[in-house]
């Protein structure tokens, strides 16, 4: 099919502002949709469907038909053209960016753009910031509306980082550009409009809590109810599981959730389903998810050998509760991807058998971890051990 679809990005201006190329584009095609603020004016306008899905079925109706559609900045940074380049063909589109929200913004805060954090709020829970307030670390972040800073500013003191210089980006590139500046526990979110940038220069309290994006958190930073896959233990875990970019984990037996939640911020888009059948540690895992910045954490409720049933294909499998079933281990070895990794951590003997006689069938690699942790005994110090883990990876053929 030839192209029918122009993604023209629009900035502050207006399509006014545009270049005549753009310009003739738009006054050729039969249909215009975009926000009201930008083609309101036009004959041929008709204003874009909310939410996305609603969207996206009028688009569809339109495959072949001669349309513009108008967006913010750079369709293909957090914009729809990112979203309709997947859903067609290549020959079928052409993009038209407009500088974007984030390079404007960088350029007004002299920060270099390539050593930033970037995300996107805008429609998404504002606890997605969670994984990049780090010491030092610089966000920009596309917003909804007044209440994204609000949300932001909240969480940045609640963990230690009121002392952040927080700064809104109003307008940018616009005759009515703003740009308002303060610590975060001092920030004033109710002068703001609804359109700006946040950018966010990250300072730590000396008692601020460290939660990087690498495996291993403090076990304090997940709430559980003892059933925990241990810090140490977890950290081996997630580097055997090998997180990677767009890959899907099913954590079976998923407890608290905190393999699963390790695993998503470990890589860009990865995500996870939780499968877990106790509705106290399913609200756990989502007080987690949230906590952590991963709130499109997927739980599945009830047993697991039948929730894996028409779940989308793993690309990695952790086993990490009942390792001796082995109906959930051959269900769970079905789904895998060809390529696919499984881990499966045993501390029972059972599950140690199951363990080995799986070894025996399908190879891979065992490994025990045994790790002692410092305790108090009397008025002497000891190295206690911790139950030992027996440790199963294996790559599906």
């Amino acid at each position: 099919m030839s192209k029918w679809l122009d993604i023209i990005g629009v900035g502050e201006g207006g399509i006014e502002a545009l270049q005549p190329p753009l310009r003739a584009l738009i006054d050729q095609a039969q249909l215009v949709i975009g926000p009201e603020r930008f083609g309101a004016a036009l004959a041929q306008f008709v204003p874009w469907q909310s939410p996305l899905n609603a969207m996206l079925t009028q688009i569809d109706a339109l495959r072949g038909t001669p349309t513009v559609i108008l967006a913010t900045g750079d369709p293909m940074w957090f914009g729809i053209g990112a979203t309709l380049a997947q859903r067609y063909l290549a020959d079928e589109i052409a993009i038209h960016a407009h500088p974007s929200a984030f390079q404007l913004a960088a350029a007004h805060m002299r920060w270099p753009l390539q050593h930033l954090a970037t995300i996107s709020l805008h429609g998404r829970p504002v606890e997605t910031i969670h994984p990049h307030i780090l010491p030092g670390n610089r966000i920009l972040a596309l917003t909804s509306d007044k209440t994204t800073a609000a949300g932001v500013v909240g969480i940045l003191v609640d963990r230690g980082y009121g002392g952040s210089i927080v700064t809104a980006l109003e307008h940018l590139g616009g005759p009515a550009e703003r740009r308002t500046s303060a610590e975060a526990e001092n920030f004033d979110v109710t002068d703001l409009c609804d359109f700006y940038v946040l950018a966010i220069d990250c300072v730590a309290s000396h008692d601020a809590t460290l939660l990087p994006s690498i495996a291993g958190l403090p076990d304090q930073a997940f709430v559980s109810d003892g059933q925990l896959t241990k810090r140490d233990v977890r950290a081996a875990t997630i580097a055997k599981l090998a997180p990677y970019p767009g890959a899907l984990l099913w954590d079976v037996g998923a407890g608290c959730g905190s393999v699963a939640i390790e695993w998503m911020r470990a890589a860009r888009d990865a995500m996870a389903i939780a499968f877990e059948r106790d509705r106290e540690r399913q609200s756990m895992c989502l007080i987690n998810a949230a906590a952590l910045g991963v709130p499109a954490l997927k739980i599945v409720d009830g047993d697991a050998q039948l929730g894996v049933i028409g779940q989308p294909v793993p690309d990695a499998v952790f086993i990490g509760g009942d390792v001796g079933n082995d109906a959930l281990f051959q269900a769970c070895w079905q789904a895998l991807r060809p390529g696919g990794r499984l881990v499966a951590n045993a501390v029972t003997l059972d599950g140690e058998q199951a363990i080995y006689q799986r070894h025996q069938r399908f190879g891979g690699e065992i490994v025990r971890i045994d790790i002692s942790v410092l305790d108090q005994i009397g008025d002497h110090l000891a190295l206690r051990p911790r139950m030992a883990v027996t440790q199963w990876l294996v790559t599906k053929p």
